[in-house]
């Protein structure tokens, strides 16, 4: 498609200047046609890969270099037109950011969009409805309300009955979006805390008396929440938030597969009850962010039912697994759980961010309303009574679009060919005698690192200490690699640090990658191990390698 080149908008004079009259052109009126914004926008409507393409430098730029274009802390005094700012946000901004929907862009949890995001979003951001309060969103809350219905079914498959009884129900909530994967872990895990330390005689509840007062009325040392050790950060962020204690966050050795050790829960749950610790929350995963892996949903229900206490799944990534037949397995028993994290912005597809917590039990919420007799009255049936945060804008718009245009069967094959070009990579990672497959991928993350044949050789001989020494060599070159190929700009795959059991669980850097993006195929995947491996031939890194033979 062609690509129309920007040129300078039309002025009447030299510099902008501030009144009254320009002030209500800039809400009223829109840029000219041949202006450097709409052209801009054209150019981005009839192309968006094109302009995604052309317009993001490859090679990267030193963020001390792009902090130079953004130095200056005073508020400009005098106005700049339109056409100048928009100039400057295409040479300074868009040249130097990241590239998130190119199909070589697989090391995060950020892929390419549906083109009619583009639009709609235009749509949401015009009517700017505010989802807090019925008389600021109208028929967006009932959007949202449906959006909410319809992953709640996809989730808990409840009959037609339950839904036309609650989805709009006034005071009740199937659930509610939110900004992110974490808003949702934190909604889901402040309502948890409070159904645990409710309202009981003189005690007016933990969200009226506090946590000290809860711990000394219901009798107990403290309280925790048990989840992986894979674990998403935001878990920790709500403990912060809700006065839990980042301590409290037991976190629990996973197996050789990266999943969830349930029996190791149950010893600990059993160990904290007898010390006068109150279970009141435990979290399965259903995709961990590092190697995607699936906790025991099953398992860990069942476990969850013996304690008493809320069951959480954090499916942020693997939620929309839910939509294929052949993978779904993989996340039996969320059904059971008492509330369900699933952000849209990852493979619903949507931009971000967008969030969504679900609770099983409509009732849940409850525990977490706030009222205000301004807004989010009681009795009405506005959103704000049972979210976080306040103002909230009309997201619910997009996924409503994604869930009707792509559709049960579109996320189907989205997930599919995900999962199985994951499973296509991960086999020219074990076949290749360079590389060291790390994590199997069960969903579409897994891990991996480059380990030439004769360091390989040289690992699975070496005693613990050697092998710890070597492996701290490899983390080295790892993390060279990874920034190497990042700043080369062709391809990018992230990093982390996981303990293996087939290391004896010493710390060791692998390379992340997640597959997602429905634009990325199998050359390009093959593309990306070969430069890896044209960058370990280099000879500083050649230079790294050979340290190994003197250890």
């Amino acid at each position: 498609m062609r690509v129309i080149p920007i040129s300078n908008a039309r002025r009447t004079s030299d510099s902008a200047t501030a009144s009254l009259d320009t002030l209500f052109k800039i809400f009223t009126v829109p840029e000219q046609p041949d202006s450097t914004l709409a052209q801009l926008d054209q150019e981005i409507s009839e192309n968006l890969h094109g302009f995604l393409q052309d317009r993001i430098v490859a090679v990267e730029k030193s963020l001390d270099e792009v902090e130079k274009d953004f130095s200056e802390s005073q508020i400009p005094d005098e106005p700049i037109y339109v056409s100048d700012h928009t100039d400057f946000l295409l040479k300074k901004l868009v040249a130097h950011s990241v590239h998130t929907a190119s199909p070589s862009f697989i090391g995060h949890m950020t892929s390419a969009l549906p083109h009619f995001m583009l639009p709609l979003s235009k749509i949401m951001i015009a009517l700017n409805q505010n989802l807090v309060k019925i008389e600021t969103s109208r028929a967006f809350t009932p959007l949202e309300r449906q959006v909410v219905g319809m992953m709640h079914r996809l989730v808990y498959n409840q009959d037609n009955a339950y839904y036309d009884d609650w989805m709009h129900k006034r005071n009740r909530y199937l659930g509610s979006l939110c900004s992110d994967g974490t808003i949702a872990n934190i909604t889901a895990l402040w309502a948890a805390r409070n159904n645990a330390f409710r309202a009981s005689g003189d005690f007016a509840g933990i969200q009226q008396d506090g946590w000290a007062a809860a711990l000394q009325h219901y009798g107990y040392r403290n309280g925790a929440i048990l989840v992986s050790e894979r674990g998403h950060y935001s878990i920790s962020k709500a403990a912060d938030l809700l006065g839990i204690g980042r301590n409290n966050i037991v976190p629990i050795i996973t197996r050789s597969d990266y999943t969830v050790d349930v029996a190791k829960m149950r010893a600990t749950c059993r160990k904290l009850a007898g010390s006068g610790t109150r279970v009141f929350a435990i979290v399965g995963i259903a995709g961990t962010t590092e190697t995607g892996s699936v906790d025991p949903l099953d398992s860990l229900a069942d476990l969850a039912q013996e304690v008493g206490c809320h069951y959480h799944v954090d499916a942020a990534w693997g939620g929309p697994t839910l939509f294929s037949d052949k993978h779904s397995g993989l996340l039996k028993g969320i059904d059971r759980a008492d509330s369900v994290t699933i952000d849209a912005h990852k493979q619903l597809y949507t931009p971000l961010g967008t969030g969504i917590v679900l609770f099983k039990n409509p009732e849940t919420s409850a525990a977490i309303e706030q009222h205000a007799d301004y807004v989010i009255r009681k009795g009405s049936k506005d959103l704000g009574i049972a979210t976080l945060e306040g103002s909230r804008p009309g997201m619910a718009l997009l996924v409503n679009a994604g869930l009707h245009i792509i559709g049960k069967q579109g996320y189907q094959l989205l997930i599919d060919q995900g999962i199985e070009k994951a499973q296509y990579f991960a086999r020219l990672i074990a076949r290749d005698p360079d590389f060291e497959l790390i994590s199997k991928p069960q969903l579409n993350i897994f891990t991996y690192r480059l380990v030439p044949a004769a360091v390989m050789k040289a690992l699975k001989k070496a005693s613990p200490e050697r092998r710890e020494k070597i492996n701290s060599v490899l983390n080295k070159l790892t993390v060279q690699i990874q920034k190497t190929q990042r700043q080369r700009g062709k391809a990018f795959v992230s990093r982390t640090r996981l303990k293996p059991h087939a290391h004896g669980r010493q710390s060791i850097v692998v390379f992340r990658v997640v597959l997602a993006n429905p634009l990325t195929t199998h050359a390009i995947l093959q593309q990306v191990l070969d430069e890896q491996k044209e960058i370990a031939r280099e000879p500083v890194f050649q230079a790294i390698i050979a340290t190994i033979k003197d250890l």
